[in-house]
C-alpha cells in the first residue's frame, strides 16, 4: 500500500502548491490514501471548514493539525461533525474532536491515522508514549489496518527520534511536522517503521518558516513586533513523505521525501 502525506500546508501559498502539484503526485504516484496536516493552512493559522472542504476536494483523505488547531475559533464547534479533521489525540479528556481515524478507500483497504503532539518546548499536553501505547494496544499494522500512520508534531528532534524507535515495528510510519524544514533522515528503522523527523511544510520558503521575512526578522532584531506574522505569498512548494508498505506485515517497505515545485522543488 502506498501513503502520500503532505506536510504542514502553509497559507493560501501552500494551498495553491497542493492544488497545482497534487493531482500530477497522484498520477505519478498512484498512493492508495493522501493525509495532510492542515493547521497552518487558513491564513497561516489553523483551518476552517471551507478551507478543509477544499482540501478534501483535491483528494485529500484527511486532515492532521498540532498547535495552531483552535486559532480559527470556529473549528471549535465544528470538528466534531468531521472524523477526517483530527486535532492531536493527547489534548486533555473533553477537548472537541478526536486525534485518529479508520480510514477504508474503495479497494477495501485501510489506514489507521493518529495525530499526537509533542511536549518539549509545545504546550504540556497529556504524555504521547503512554497515551500511544493505549491506543496501539487495540491496533496492529496488517491486523487491525493495513497501515498505521503517525503523524508526531513537535518542535524537538530528539522527542521525535525518539517516537519513532519507541514505536518501530508497532506502526507504519512516524512522520514528523510543525517546524516546516525537511529533514534529510527519511529511513526505515530496523523493526520497519519508516520515518522522517520532519517531512517539511507545503509553502513559500522564501521566508521564515512560511512567515515573511522582514516580520519575523524584526522580532529577532528588536525582540518586539506591533504585528501579527503574515504567510510568506510567494510561489510555494510541495514537501512530503511517500511510504510504501508490505501488504502482509503493514509494516514500510521504502521512503521516499516529496517536494516538488517553488525554490526547494527546483533545487532537486
Amino acid at each position: 500500500m502506498k501513503i502520500l502525506f503532505l506536510g504542514d500546508i502553509m497559507g493560501r501559498s501552500g494551498r495553491e502548491a497542493v492544488e497545482r502539484h497534487l493531482p500530477a503526485l497522484k498520477e505519478r504516484h498512484a498512493p492508495d490514501f493522501t493525509v495532510a496536516n492542515a493547521e497552518n493552512a487558513a491564513g497561516g493559522y489553523g483551518t476552517t471548514r471551507r478551507v478543509a472542504d477544499g482540501l478534501f476536494a483535491l483528494g485529500i483523505d484527511a486532515l492532521t493539525s498540532g498547535n495552531h488547531v483552535w486559532d480559527q475559533k470556529e473549528l471549535l464547534n465544528q470538528i466534531g461533525g468531521d472524523a477526517r479533521i483530527l486535532r492531536p489525540f493527547n489534548f486533555p479528556k473533553g477537548t472537541p474532536g478526536r486525534g485518529d481515524i479508520l480510514l477504508t478507500n474503495g479497494k477495501g483497504q485501510r489506514l489507521y491515522v493518529i495525530n499526537a503532539m509533542a511536549r518539549l518546548f509545545m504546550d504540556p499536553l497529556d504524555d504521547p508514549f503512554a497515551g500511544l501505547d493505549a491506543l496501539l494496544a487495540g491496533h496492529a499494522p496488517g491486523k487491525t489496518a493495513d497501515a498505521i500512520l503517525v503523524d508526531f508534531h513537535g518542535e524537538a528532534s530528539s522527542e521525535k527520534q525518539a517516537l519513532a524507535c519507541y514505536l518501530d515495528g508497532r506502526v507504519s510510519a512516524v512522520l514528523g511536522t510543525h517546524t516546516h524544514v525537511p529533514t534529510a533522515d527519511a529511513r526505515i528503522l530496523p523493526s520497519g517503521t519508516a520515518c522522517q523527523t520532519d517531512v517539511g511544510m507545503c509553502g513559500d520558503y522564501e521566508s521564515v518558516i512560511g512567515m515573511k521575512k522582514d516580520q519575523a526578522i524584526l522580532r529577532f532584531v528588536r525582540k518586539y513586533s506591533c504585528e501579527r506574522l503574515a504567510p510568506a505569498e510567494g510561489e510555494g512548494t510541495v514537501c512530503g513523505a511517500l511510504v510504501e508498505t508490505n501488504d502482509a506485515t503493514g509494516l514500510a517497505v521504502s521512503i521516499t521525501p516529496v517536494c516538488v515545485g517553488g525554490i526547494l522543488g527546483a533545487r532537486g
